[in-house]
């Protein structure tokens, strides 16, 4: 299946084989330390900047079946943030993975997403609109 929406990643999550866990890393888009001018300009301008993960959270697909729910949930936490990263861990013999087992992963996503490395994550506006970042 062609993941287009949020909708498509939780229709998609919910009909593997195996039970799946989405991990979710949270970023708000900032200046780097010692910017020049013309990054600052660019960020101004809404095409520039850096993207400092600012919260995780791991969530079953049942628990989050609709993006607002997230947004909702995320604000509880007074973090601002602009984008979200996707990924998920597929449990083993019809169990999910337990909450536990996706803080070393949720670190790997961390720090993958501040050293840029980013491509294999679906990546959500504070919308909830699938968008590409390059």
């Amino acid at each position: 299946m062609n993941i287009t929406s949020y909708e498509d990643l939780i229709l998609t999550a919910m009909s593997q084989p195996e039970p799946q866990r989405l991990l979710f890393v949270m970023a708000r888009s900032e200046l780097p330390e010692g910017y020049s001018q013309e990054q600052q300009q660019n960020f101004e301008n809404g095409s520039g900047g850096v993207l400092s993960p600012v919260l995780c959270v791991d969530k079953l697909p049942g628990e989050v079946m609709h993006f607002h729910e997230l947004v909702k949930e995320s604000e509880r936490t007074g973090q601002n943030w602009d984008i979200t990263f996707v990924s998920s861990m597929a449990g083993h013999d019809g169990f999910p993975p337990q909450a536990e087992e996706a803080d070393q992963y949720l670190q790997l996503m961390v720090n993958k997403i501040t050293s840029g490395m980013i491509a294999e994550y679906l990546t959500f506006n504070r919308s909830g609109e699938l968008i590409a970042l390059y």
